[in-house]
């Protein structure tokens, strides 16, 4: 698959090279060490920075999760911005997800995609399916871009609606893996979300996507099993997931040494994640 184009491309490179960590952007003002003084936007800043550039030598990506941003409003906007600038301009090969899970009609939808990519900068972005691939197509349309589409999550009450079954007794998450990947992949640069917590929903998943990258949550803070995902959601032909961390990276410590902490963090995620299937197995 090296003739994968965009996002896809970039994700097999990274994980040529051992990087497999997908670093999650989730600050957490009341969590940010008390040695970095001044004002909320400025602690989340430099905060931020901070994780960036100690992780960026061993993270495939970033995920940015917008609400930690925009709720500090205007400012919080800004810096939300002058991250994904930082990433693009520090480590441009490493991709950047904004997690904001946009879904709209598809009028609204252009200017979201406008917004995401060409505004901001980001190269993949999380959407939900409800309305359809047409609603979806201002994203799909992006050769150049990435867009993962929630399937399953390993939330409380996730299982309210992606869990009900639709045709032939399939669980909706499993339809949703399929349909973007046989249906909506014409790009090659789509991607599908799945729970840690549940690894027998990320086997389903794996098995109706194919060689389709899919989007690892809950890993870390959470307590999802990595080995039982490993086995359980990596691709035929290559590494195939994008496993994210945020928690247990941001604050592997509290002290003045929480970006190197977060850098050895992160070392120790992509060791475990490579003995446990990936480029060293």
């Amino acid at each position: 698959m090296t003739d994968a184009p965009g996002f896809h491309a970039t994700l097999q490179r990274a994980w040529a090279e051992g990087r497999y960590a997908c670093v999650g952007l989730d600050p957490d003002e009341s969590k940010i060490p008390d040695t970095l003084r001044g004002a909320t936007s400025a602690r989340v800043e430099t905060f931020c920075r901070a994780i960036i550039d100690a992780t960026a030598p061993h993270a495939a990506a970033f995920k940015l999760n917008s609400a930690f941003f925009e709720q500090m409003g205007v400012e919080g906007t800004r810096i939300l911005e002058d991250l994904v600038a930082y990433i693009k301009t520090h480590c441009p090969d490493r991709l950047v997800i904004l997690d904001a899970k946009r879904g709209d009609i598809d009028n609204t939808n252009r200017y979201y995609a406008r917004a995401v990519f060409d505004v901001l900068g980001a190269d993949v972005v999380t959407v939900h399916p409800y309305m359809g691939r047409e609603s979806l197509r201002p994203f799909l349309d992006r050769v150049d871009k990435g867009v993962i589409v929630m399937a399953a999550n390993s939330t409380a009450g996730a299982g309210e609606f992606q869990d009900l079954p639709v045709h032939d007794g399939v669980p909706l998450y499993e339809h949703i893996g399929r349909t973007v990947a046989q249906q909506w992949n014409d790009n090659q640069n789509c991607a599908v979300t799945a729970g840690a917590t549940e690894p027998e929903k990320l086997g389903r998943l794996r098995r109706a996507a194919g060689e389709m990258p899919i989007l690892l949550l809950g890993l870390g803070a959470q307590g999802g099993d990595l080995d039982e995902c490993l086995r359980l959601g990596r691709a035929s032909g290559s590494f195939g997931l994008i496993p994210n961390s945020s928690r247990a990276i941001l604050y592997a410590s509290s002290g003045p040494d929480f970006a190197d902490a977060a850098r050895e963090a992160t070392i120790a995620f992509n060791r475990a994640l490579s003995r446990s299937g990936g480029r060293d197995s």
